[in-house]
């Protein structure tokens, strides 16, 4: 297959490193702040250890020392009045650090208070620190702590950090891929504008010579008659590149004859060896709202497309037909083509992207920006079979 240039590909390319860079930001900032919450939890694992080693020191110097002159000692000596502790003596008592309690609360609701506390505390898998009270090894009382509020705020830090970035790259994903397309659509209107300006000149010298020719009894005006059609056709698609860029108008057409009388224009005008067949299962008169120039262009590249994939060789069948309870309108192109491949269907409407040794590849783009764009419908591949034929969709709404 060969693919003169793809534009799309560019585009991939883009993408693709502005997606590397973003990941790459993520993970060296979760790296940094996983490494950053890691310290914070060491070192507040080794303050909970001093606390305990002076709650044991003490215990050993005063065997006799009351429970509550201990803590308030260790409360005192705290550099870090943010990890919630819970001090369980060997009878099962328990003394809060850093935890709010209730005011005016009696001794049982204290304890129940504190026990309730404590579950919340074990959740955060933190190992108890265990000690003997000095006197009794088998008397052993254990120190509970819980992750301090920096801490917990830390550990979620990444994911709304990651959250963030995602937001911010999409953003700006968003952004560019807008820009890129406001500038594609500034290419494409400039395009069509100066095709049309350089289509005139020669347009109406050719005109002038068709009415030459009709009084010149030497020509056959079966000749002239089709010349003539030549002139009209690029009358026509002067009129279409005219109205790329502008807000077209649009008008109450019966449908079936606009396709009708092209497809009997482009009948002449392919292989006499492609066999053209047209089913309509529209009502009789069936009035659809289009600009006939612009929807007669999408219909002449989606069939000019299927001829060139049959190599001038088959049959190319459009049915015309109701679908979802009469709202909308269907056109199916069928041709018994090569078919298309899984990795083209991805890319076929890409401005750029051709199969064709002198394929620009700009015409199903075109007709899938006016189908969509000018018509509120849409232009897909219905279906596709390699060496069996292809069918294009067009709907517009009834």
């Amino acid at each position: 297959m060969y693919l003169p240039f793809d534009i799309s590909n560019q585009k991939n390319y883009l993408k693709i490193i502005f997606v590397i860079a973003m990941l790459i930001v993520a993970a060296i900032s979760l790296y940094f702040t996983d490494r950053i919450v890691s310290k914070l939890e060491l070192r507040e694992k080794e303050q909970i250890k001093v606390y305990a080693e002076a709650q044991q020191y003490l215990l050993k110097s005063d065997p006799d020392a009351e429970q509550k002159k201990i803590v308030e000692l260790m409360r005192s000596t705290s550099s870090n009045s943010s990890i919630p502790i819970i001090y369980k003596r060997y009878t099962g008592e328990l003394e809060g650090i850093n935890i709010e309690l209730p005011t005016d609360l009696k001794q049982d609701e204290r304890q129940n208070f504190l026990k309730e506390k404590l579950k919340e505390i074990v959740k955060d898998d933190n190992p108890p620190i265990e000690f003997d009270n000095g006197i009794n090894k088998d008397e052993i009382d254990r120190i509970y702590y819980g992750n301090s509020s920096l801490l917990n705020q830390l550990r979620y830090f990444p994911i709304a950090q990651l959250i963030v970035v995602l937001i911010f790259g999409l953003i700006t994903y968003l952004a560019f891929s807008s820009s890129r397309r406001s500038e594609q659509n500034r290419v494409w209107v400039g395009l069509a504008k100066e095709t049309a300006h350089q289509l005139g000149t020669p347009l109406s010298s050719l005109t002038a010579w068709v009415e030459y020719f009709k009084g010149d009894p030497k020509y056959d005006p079966e000749i002239i008659i089709e010349l003539e059609k030549d002139v009209k056709r690029l009358d026509v698609i002067t009129t279409r590149f005219s109205n790329i860029g502008s807000v077209p108008v649009m008008k109450e057409e019966n449908l079936f004859e606009t396709l009708e009388s092209f497809l009997t224009y482009l009948q002449k005008r392919i292989s006499t060896k492609v066999n053209l067949v047209v089913r309509n299962e529209l009502q009789v008169g069936e009035m659809v709202k289009i600009n006939r120039y612009l929807f007669e262009w999408v219909i002449e590249n989606v069939c000019k497309n299927a001829v060139d994939a049959m190599g001038g060789i088959g049959t190319l069948t459009v049915d015309l037909m109701y679908i979802k309870e009469g709202k909308q309108i269907a056109i199916d192109i069928t041709d018994t083509g090569k078919g298309i491949t899984k990795t083209n269907l991805q890319k076929i409407f890409n401005p750029g992207f051709s199969t064709k040794k002198r394929g620009w590849g700009l015409g199903l783009t075109l007709a899938k920006r006016i189908v969509e764009n000018y018509h509120k419908g849409k232009l897909t591949v219905k279906k596709s079979e390699l060496n069996k034929g292809t069918t294009f969709r067009i709907l517009i709404p009834n």
